[in-house]
């Protein structure tokens, strides 16, 4: 089953591990937004910037570190994603028992080793 996908903290740097989960999300075929800091894109995937307007969001799959995500809390928790996957450097344990309490389901997990192995 695809998901719709946001990458929140995506990079135009393709030395980063947003930036590769952009490229492996549609390489596999899913659905992918993205939100970072600047505008551009990756590979076909505009990346935009703020707190935009977005529905149908399976899953927020997070790359920024804990204090970065903050401002982003209820924007992510307006969205009613079905999950929410914490990459490594961006667990967070408090923002992560409020999401559960919402029932949105929450992991500490790679986004790329998921969809290598076949869980995402």
């Amino acid at each position: 089953m695809l998901k719709k996908t946001l990458v929140l903290g995506a990079s135009l740097k393709p030395v980063r591990y947003s930036n590769l989960a952009i490229r492996r999300l549609v390489e596999y075929g899913h659905p992918v937004v993205a939100v970072g800091r600047r505008e551009g894109e990756v590979e076909g995937v505009e990346i935009l910037t703020g707190m935009p307007e977005l529905s149908g969001i399976d899953t927020v799959t997070v790359y920024l570190n804990e204090d970065n995500q903050k401002p982003f809390e209820e924007y992510i928790l307006k969205l009613k994603p079905r999950r929410i996957v914490f990459n490594p450097g961006a667990e967070n344990p408090r923002f992560k028992k409020i999401a559960a309490g919402q029932g949105i389901e929450v992991e500490d997990a790679c986004t790329l080793v998921m969809l290598s192995v076949g869980t995402f």
